[in-house]
């Protein structure tokens, strides 16, 4: 039964309720840095694609400005602070959070494999524990190979068997070098007092949904359940005792829930100029970035190219707490290159320029080029704003 909403909120009330749980709204906290923003967001998504970069790195970039990749790195995979597993996609994960996936791991067991089979699984899962047991961590290289020599999806028995086990959680991923997972044995890399699957099922789900409710800062019922990928229904069992608040939202046609120390200050502050990783957890929803932002947004990665819009890896733009245009970047030498661009206003022009030029300088480049534009004008705009600055 769904409660009745005792708090009213205006969209423009939600949008900035949005951008501060997502850390855009207000001054960064340069203090926590890298692992703050993680503990703050509850979950970073991992993606091959890197363009200006990789985006678990454009994430932290977005909040915190010209954070350094290195230390990026570092603050992610260094001193047990961090562990990869299955949440909205493939995301990086604090490790506090590790108790929370017991009833995802409970799943994967019962169920027994992925889309993957083992000829052998108890001596494959075997050979691989007693290789981690007496060597210590892991890539899949080191313990024999990823792949049989065919397509990408051709997994060597040693990967089916050690991507198994870290589903089931007798293995765990706390390091990524060289892009390539290090697997290793839970009880070197999880601290103690975290190293346990004793949450119940509802529990587990009781503490996700809250935790993303405060992430979110407010969301309905898909929004809540998206961010960690868990079912409506499983939502629907917590969410009474989830801590969150019902409210009303002007213009949404389903109930909402917010975080209540999300209601309990007007959110106010600096908004970041930024350009946003389509894996960003501000807009990896789309439903939602186009409900709350008006800004309907679709990753183009594996359209075919003639069909493509908006281009490969176009990244929306925020700037004053809106999102007011998309630009499809790659680096030329020491150029970055706006392969394609538009704004959704002509004042966008020069938070686009600004965006570019800072980006451009995080990866090192020391030249911005306008290739393409939704008009010529646009292009000449913002091509007379980068001369400016």
């Amino acid at each position: 039964m769904t409660l009745a909403a005792t708090v009213s909120l205006s969209a423009d009330d939600a949008r900035r309720i949005a951008l501060r749980a997502q850390g855009f709204l207000g001054a960064p906290d340069r203090r926590g840095g890298v692992r703050g923003v993680l503990r703050h967001l509850g979950a970073v998504q991992l993606d091959t694609i890197s363009v200006l970069a990789r985006s678990h790195e454009l994430i932290p970039y977005a909040r915190l400005g010209a954070v350094g990749r290195t230390a990026v790195e570092e603050a992610y995979w260094s001193d047990r602070h961090a562990f990869e597993y299955w949440s909205h996609a493939a995301c990086i994960l604090p490790i506090e959070e590790w108790p929370h996936f017991a009833f995802r791991r409970r799943i994967k067991r019962a169920h027994g494999y992925r889309w993957h089979k083992m000829k052998d699984k108890e001596a494959s899962c075997r050979l691989v524990l007693d290789r981690l047991r007496a060597e210590g961590p892991l890539t899949s290289t080191e313990l024999g190979g990823a792949k049989n020599g065919g397509p990408w999806w051709d997994w060597s028995e040693t990967k089916i068997a050690v991507e198994w086990l870290l589903d089931a959680g007798d293995v765990v991923v706390t390091e990524r070098r060289g892009w390539k997972r290090v697997y290793d044995l839970p009880g070197r890399a999880v601290p103690d007092a975290l190293l346990h699957d004793d949450l119940d099922d509802r529990e587990c789900l009781r503490r996700l949904v809250a935790l993303a409710g405060q992430s979110l800062g407010v969301g309905t019922r898909a929004d809540i359940a998206d961010y960690h990928r868990l079912k409506g229904e499983q939502v629907d069992s917590v969410i009474a005792d989830s801590g969150l608040v019902p409210v009303g939202v002007e213009g949404w046609a389903k109930p909402a829930w917010a975080d209540p120390a999300a209601l309990a200050t007007v959110p106010r502050g600096r908004h970041r100029t930024t350009l946003l990783s389509p894996f960003d957890s501000l807009v990896w929803d789309r439903p939602r970035t186009e409900r709350i932002f008006g800004f309907a947004h679709r990753l183009e990665a594996y359209v075919p190219k003639p069909q493509r819009i908006h281009g490969y890896f176009a990244m929306p733009l925020l700037a004053g707490g809106r999102l007011q245009g998309r630009v499809d970047p790659a680096r030329e030498g020491s150029t970055l290159v706006a392969r394609q661009l538009s704004l959704t206003t002509p004042k966008a022009a020069r938070p686009m320029a600004e965006a570019l030029r800072e980006a451009a300088q995080w990866v090192g480049c020391d030249t911005v080029r306008v290739e393409r534009a939704g008009s010529p004008e646009e292009a000449a705009a913002v091509t007379a704003e980068l001369a400016a600055l």
